[in-house]
């Protein structure tokens, strides 16, 4: 059993990789600006500290007694906060958090980044060399949000350099993540429904029809850190579902939105991704273990069932 402090516990995707991580047999610390009452972390540890603050996050890092962290605290949603804003929090962040887990002795440290620093949705226009996209893909971040997590990697391989390998590190880029109530109908981080993001590619198109559960980003999580002594220090890591978030190929739909890459997509046929999680496959033997087919069907397969048609009709009158 592994000690692991998460910041950011009680956010959309925290309360999830603490769940998961519970699950796995893992001892939880949650870090966060204010005390949570979410079902996930009903019996997790939970400490209320203000990350920005460098000493204080050092010192909260030092109670928690973890043997790894992982960092998700940020603000979380491009252009949700004026750019400024956005970078000094994100930013900022990252080198108290990080740089407090290192003062206070944790041996693994992982921080999670995001695809966005690949620049994928830039006004001037976007065409990837190459796809699927990947860990070699060279970032081209446009705005404050994919910058401050460029930095987060950045600021990692800056402690590594400090360090050396008396502290592991890892980043990792989640695609949009989709927690399990989503599927069941919940708005999505944009506001809309997962059923609303497929009918309209439109709505799933800024992220170039990227997804993932967070179960899968707890699995993935679990597996990093217990691989962590033994990969190379400091690497980064997609974490995405196997196929894209889309009804139709991607060799068809990303043309529409991002002119100019019929070249590029024309070998996204099928249900494939525009996101590859093949290292997270060759070097961590992770496989993303849900995909949107298969939960639409296993919850349209329930309603459809006599025991949750009398359910619903009791719960209703």
């Amino acid at each position: 059993m592994t000690r692991i402090a998460v910041t950011g516990g009680a956010g959309r995707l925290g309360r999830s990789l603490v769940a998961g991580l519970v699950a796995a047999g893992h001892d939880l610390v949650s870090l966060d600006r204010s005390v949570c009452d979410a079902p996930e972390l009903a019996d997790v540890a939970q400490i209320a500290v203000d990350l920005s603050q460098a000493d204080a996050a050092a010192a909260a890092l030092a109670e928690a007694r973890a043997d790894a962290l992982i960092h998700l605290a940020a603000i979380a949603v491009p252009f949700s906060a004026p750019e400024d804003v956005i970078m000094r929090t994100n930013a900022g962040l990252a080198v108290s958090v990080l740089g407090g887990a290192v003062r206070a002795g944790i041996p693994r440290i992982v921080a999670a980044s995001s695809p966005t620093v690949l620049g994928y949705g830039a006004p001037t226009g976007w065409v990837p060399d190459r796809l699927p996209l990947d860990e070699d893909t060279p970032p081209r971040p446009w705005n404050a949000y994919a910058l401050s997590k460029l930095l987060i990697e950045q600021t990692i391989g800056m402690l590594q350099r400090q360090t050396g390998d008396a502290v592991r590190f890892a980043a990792f880029r989640p695609c949009y993540v989709i927690a399990p109530e989503e599927w069941e109908g919940a708005p999505t981080q944009q506001g809309h429904t997962v059923r609303e993001r497929l009918d309209d590619p439109a709505l799933s198109a800024p992220a170039v029809f990227n997804y993932v559960d967070a179960r899968d980003v707890a699995t993935f999580a679990d597996t990093l850190l217990g691989a962590l002594p033994d990969i190379p220090n400091g690497e980064v890591f997609f974490v995405g579902a196997d196929d894209a978030l889309a009804r139709r190929p991607l060799a068809e739909l990303l043309p529409l939105f991002y002119p100019g890459t019929e070249a590029q997509a024309s070998i996204l046929t099928g249900t494939s991704a525009a996101f590859s999680n093949a290292k997270a496959r060759r070097l961590l033997g992770w496989r993303p273990q849900h995909d949107w087919r298969s939960e639409l069907e296993r919850i349209d397969a329930r309603k459809e069932s006599p025991a949750w048609s009398s359910t619903a009709f009791s719960s209703s009158r």
